[in-house]
């Protein structure tokens, strides 16, 4: 499938550069594309050196966690519920600990964290897959919730309005929520769908509840706060958390006479190679996009759309946030580019912003993401993993849109 999406994209790419020079006189379309290609690659290096420091890092905490036990622990914890979600994995396999650490990163919108520990994740779950080039379910669906955003703290979201004179910089915190609930449990339904998981288990469907009612609880503690208490709390939250899983991590094994150091080390050596690993699968995803984005392709489509909206007599603010929500799932810088640009057309506070800023919080770069953890392990068919991701990515841009207005009128 990889084949064919990224062949398209240029295909689509050449074919709108050619109509814009034949049909439109502009000869300076095709210097944009060439200039797309060196920019896009350049920024590949640039992501993967600041990955190589997080990377670095947390695998040489990983390394510690593992040698305390501490991810045997966690994996224990979980292994009621993954092993009914994913029953191709072992019970107690350590691939349930890593995927755990991820989605608690993901969830406090930990980003430098959740990487590095999703990569790792994504190794364990490679250690069992019998066909290496192909994802396995279990796979996928770690995946498609990873894509789907999972973030109940968008700190850096509050942290860019606040940047651009909000007055409440976390005004969208309870619809960005929504949406990436929505999106989160659409991408799971729909994985459930094609992999056939029974998700009215009862064990399932405790863990659900369990999790239903301590985001019940968080958003009544939270729902009292000013909006400065809000932004701080949810700062320090996660920073606390952050910080706070290091030093359990080498606490623990440091009470367990495990040499943190020399262990460190060992776990940390494995980022460098990982880190240039992901290069090659970031420049050819990267430079797909860029020309595609280069060429008019995302505008034309954004054009289309207004026209269609207009000629059903809707409300039309909402289509001056769609390049956000268009380049979410390609590039997450440009994501934040779009964001922002919208921003500061618009105004911060106004609705084309406020959604903007929403969509941003809503889902995962489903591209970047499919690059970096099937590259990783060097998967190329990644089977209904794409599909699913997408469905997911358009239930959180639906649902962003919907809360807006409720939100927002």
């Amino acid at each position: 499938m990889l084949n064919g999406i990224w062949l398209s994209f240029f295909m689509a790419a050449f074919a709108a550069a050619l109509w814009q020079w034949l049909g439109m006189g502009d000869s300076e379309v095709f210097a944009r594309l060439v200039a797309a290609l060196f920019d896009m690659a350049r920024l590949s290096v640039d992501i993967v050196l600041v990955l190589v420091g997080t990377m670095t890092l947390w695998l040489g905490l990983l390394a510690i966690a593992e040698k305390a036990g501490l991810i045997r622990m966690l994996a224990r914890l979980l292994d009621p519920l993954f092993r009914r979600l994913m029953p191709g994995v072992p019970s107690g396999h350590p691939a349930f600990g890593h995927i755990s650490m991820n989605f608690a990163a993901n969830i406090l919108g930990l980003d430098n964290a959740a990487t590095p520990i999703g990569i790792k994740a994504m190794h364990s779950l490679q250690e069992l897959n019998p066909r290496k080039d192909t994802a396995t379910n279990a796979q996928i669906l770690f995946l498609v919730l990873n894509s789907s955003s999972l973030t109940l703290l968008p700190v850096t979201i509050f942290m860019y309005r606040a940047q651009q004179g909000a007055d409440d910089p976390t005004l969208v915190f309870l619809p960005i929520l929504l949406a990436t609930t929505a999106s989160s449990l659409v991408g799971l339904l729909a994985v459930a769908l094609m992999q056939r998981l029974r998700l009215h288990d009862p064990v399932v469907l405790a863990y659900m509840l369990a999790g239903a009612l301590g985001l019940g609880l968080l958003l009544t503690a939270l729902a009292g706060m000013s909006a400065q208490a809000l932004a701080a709390t949810s700062s320090l939250i996660g920073n606390l958390t952050l910080f706070g899983i290091v030093i359990l991590f080498i606490g623990v094994a440091a009470l367990r006479r495990v040499p943190v150091y020399d262990t460190f080390i060992a776990g940390a050596k494995e980022g460098f190679s990982f880190t240039i690993s992901l290069l090659p699968y970031l420049i050819a995803m990267l430079v797909a996009i860029g020309v595609l984005r280069a060429s008019g392709v995302l505008d034309a489509g954004l054009q289309g759309i207004r026209w269609l909206v207009e000629g059903a007599g809707w409300d039309t603010r909402f289509i001056d946030a769609l390049p956000t929500a268009f380049m979410k799932p390609l590039s997450g810088s440009g994501a934040r580019a779009m964001m922002i640009e919208t921003m500061n057309n618009f105004g911060v506070d106004s609705f084309p912003a406020l959604l903007a800023a929403t969509f941003q919080g809503s889902t995962e770069t489903t591209f970047y993401v499919l690059a970096v953890y099937f590259g990783a392990v060097g998967i190329t068919r990644i089977r209904h993993g794409l599909g699913c991701a997408l469905v997911s990515d358009l239930a959180g841009m639906l649902t962003a849109i919907a809360v807006c207005y409720w939100f927002f009128g």
